[in-house]
């Protein structure tokens, strides 16, 4: 199976094959000020899975080993990868063609939500990173 997603101009692309890895809502701050929004949806691919079908994006080194990816013509956030998640490309589930198909299954960073975001959703809430979570989320870690 394929899926695809874009840039609200659609000058960047993305698609890749087979299942996700993960999906799941951060709380962190550079998540959420890079989206300028409360909570980020993203999903996790194997980067052997991945690749970019139209223009290339930029890409900002937002932090060592980190780098954050955006259209270069309309500035919308595109995807993540970083050194510490070797081999997996991070994507925004809002930037999927069809944003109804994703199905978080986990928070992480919830201790930075912010207190006026209500969620009532079910779902396990770690308080730190991928990188750092418990043995449960092992195999999320690189996708």
């Amino acid at each position: 199976m394929t899926k695809r997603g874009r840039c609200p101009c659609g000058e960047t692309r993305w698609e890749f094959e087979g299942a996700e890895s993960w999906s799941c809502y951060c709380h962190c701050d550079d998540c959420r000020r890079n989206c300028a929004a409360p909570v980020v949806a993203w999903l996790g691919v194997p980067l052997r899975n991945f690749r970019w079908t139209a223009a290339t994006p930029r890409s900002f080194a937002s932090s060592k080993g980190v780098q954050r990816h955006f259209c270069a013509t309309c500035g919308s956030p595109m995807g993540f990868e970083a050194d510490h998640y070797e081999g997996g490309m991070h994507l925004y589930a809002a930037s999927l063609e069809d944003p109804s198909d994703f199905a978080p299954t986990f928070h992480v960073n919830y201790q930075s939500k912010l207190p006026w975001l209500d969620l009532r959703d079910d779902l396990p809430k770690y308080e730190s990173t991928l990188l750092h979570a418990p043995e449960d989320l092992a195999d999320y870690k690189t996708g």
